[in-house]
């Protein structure tokens, strides 16, 4: 604790949490889309552990009742939207069971959306946040302390100048990062390594969409297109991935189907089903983690630097 109060890089990750939840309510504001109070605790987890899952749920006993922490609120920004919203957010914490490494935290603050559409439509509200937070931070008091610290601006102003980011498709990163950019996690299909999305970063000057990954490498609730990809994209930046976007399913029977082919028990997801029948809506949405944004922005390779008051799963925790 003493160090962490004495310490600037820590007084600048503080003033920088600040503005970017300032500069989050200012985009959503000026677009219509609402904030929404959510709870910690959810009976569904949004990545169970299955086909295309690589997160592992945080269980806990609350009241004498098994639940989870949430991994995300993405079901329940979905079921806000049926509330006539014409979009919904938030900034919270988001827990998961894997261990932290310079890239992953298994607590981290999560700025997630959910709006009425379609892939396409999210992917250009992504961009447009992202854009717009590093607009703010250039034009922000503690810029020449970030110039500072990462060793100059011109990433930061590039993405702020730019109206769209680049794209490649799944299939075609396979054939640019090659047999050893790829991994077989045991979905049925191979995915992007960490070596891999950097080599996608830097081909395409600093930030590039991967797109139509194969549906059984991500999650169920991710919609299906035409071609039987799925209809989501991640945002490659920094350390790697940074706002991962999909189209969900609108109807209950494509959700069950996905549930079936992603070996997920149907049954937790009860009343998730029950939404899709009798509200059927077709909408999109993201999430994009704060820390490793912060970690892009100064150029820093450690993500579990980025934490005031740290919870790493394995070490005590002193506040």
């Amino acid at each position: 604790m003493d160090a962490t109060l004495r310490s600037p890089w820590f007084r600048l990750i503080a003033r920088l949490n600040a503005e970017l939840v300032h500069a989050t309510n200012d985009f959503y504001r000026e677009r219509g889309v609402a904030p929404v109070l959510m709870p910690i605790t959810v009976n569904s987890v949004s990545s169970p552990m299955g086909l295309g899952s690589d997160s592992l749920p945080v269980r806990v006993d609350l009241f004498g009742e098994p639940t989870y922490l949430a991994d995300s609120m993405q079901f329940q920004l979905e079921f806000m939207l049926r509330m006539g919203l014409s979009g919904a957010y938030y900034i919270m914490p988001t827990f998961r069971g894997e261990d932290p490494d310079s890239s992953h935290l298994n607590q981290f603050f999560h700025s997630e959306a959910e709006v009425p559409g379609g892939l396409d439509d999210v992917m250009r509200l992504v961009e447009g946040y992202v854009t717009t937070l590093c607009a703010r931070l250039v034009a922000s008091p503690m810029a020449e302390k970030i110039r500072s610290v990462a060793g100059g601006l011109d990433h930061v102003t590039d993405l702020a100048g730019r109206d769209r980011f680049p794209e490649v498709t799944f299939e075609e990163a396979c054939t640019l990062v090659g047999p050893d950019g790829l991994e077989d996690r045991g979905a049925g299909a191979p995915t992007i390594t960490r070596a891999g999305e950097q080599h996608l970063i830097e081909r395409f000057g600093g930030v590039v969409w991967l797109s139509r990954m194969p549906r059984q490498t991500v999650p169920f609730y991710q919609a299906t297109g035409a071609d039987g990809t799925a209809r989501c994209a991640d945002l490659l930046l920094g350390l790697g991935e940074v706002a991962g976007c999909g189209e969900r399913h609108t109807t209950r029977e494509a959700t069950e189907q996905a549930l079936h082919e992603h070996d997920v028990d149907p049954a937790q997801y009860e009343w998730y089903l029950r939404m899709k029948d009798r509200a059927p809506l077709r909408t999109a949405g993201f999430g994009l983690g704060l820390e490793r944004f912060l970690a892009w922005l100064l150029r820093h390779h450690d993500i579990r630097d980025m934490h005031l008051m740290p919870r790493l799963k394995g070490e005590p925790t002193w506040m």
